[in-house]
């Protein structure tokens, strides 16, 4: 027989990751405002193995325009520069021999637009995962009666998923919103 309190609770942890994940996407989008999360994708060339920006240099917000990248070991300027550069950031970075510094510059009108349709193309896919363990719990659940599980517990647990449900879609939301509202400030 079916432990429904354990599978509500896997459905949740499901719910959390979808929404965790929008979170991550939604850091890594440049909104016109320096925020290191940018750069959480960038790797580089390190002794023969690539490994994320942030094992080779400290990085920081100078200012609400300019990300500076301190290298541990100067040699490694040219490198990070080619991570920087190959990867999908889009920034051009500037070298003082010492520092690596990335301006970000102003988003035009247009661009916001697009950023904001590409943030909801994200949090869509976001709302449907969530909705997608919603179905397959109700999946189980409906098989569940089959194996012994009485009609009220079914009703019940499907009740508790639906109050999980609009949980997440609601934090989802507020996610999506926030970013949004981050975007068209200028």
């Amino acid at each position: 027989m079916i432990d429904v309190k354990a599978t509500l609770n896997g459905a949740e942890e499901r719910m959390e990751m979808a929404a965790m994940f929008l979170e991550d996407s939604l850091n890594r989008i440049r909104a016109g405002r320096a925020n290191v999360a940018i750069l959480d994708g960038v790797r580089v060339n390190s002794y023969g193995s690539m490994v994320p920006l942030n094992q080779v240099a400290n990085v920081s917000c100078q200012d609400a325009r300019t990300i500076a990248i301190r290298p541990w070991d100067k040699k490694a300027i040219r490198d990070i520069e080619k991570g920087i550069m190959d990867s999908d950031v889009g920034i051009t970075p500037e070298n003082n021999g010492e520092i690596i510094r990335l301006v970000i510059p102003q988003p035009t009108e247009e661009r916001r637009r697009e950023l904001t349709k590409q943030c909801n193309k994200i949090g869509e896919k976001a709302r449907v995962e969530v909705r997608n363990v919603r179905a397959d719990i109700k999946d189980k659940l409906k098989k569940a009666i089959k194996d012994g599980l009485s009609e009220d517990n079914e009703k019940d647990a499907e009740l508790d998923l639906q109050k999980i449900h609009d949980k997440y879609i609601k934090k989802i939301d507020e996610l999506l919103e926030a970013k949004n509202k981050e975007i068209m400030t200028v």
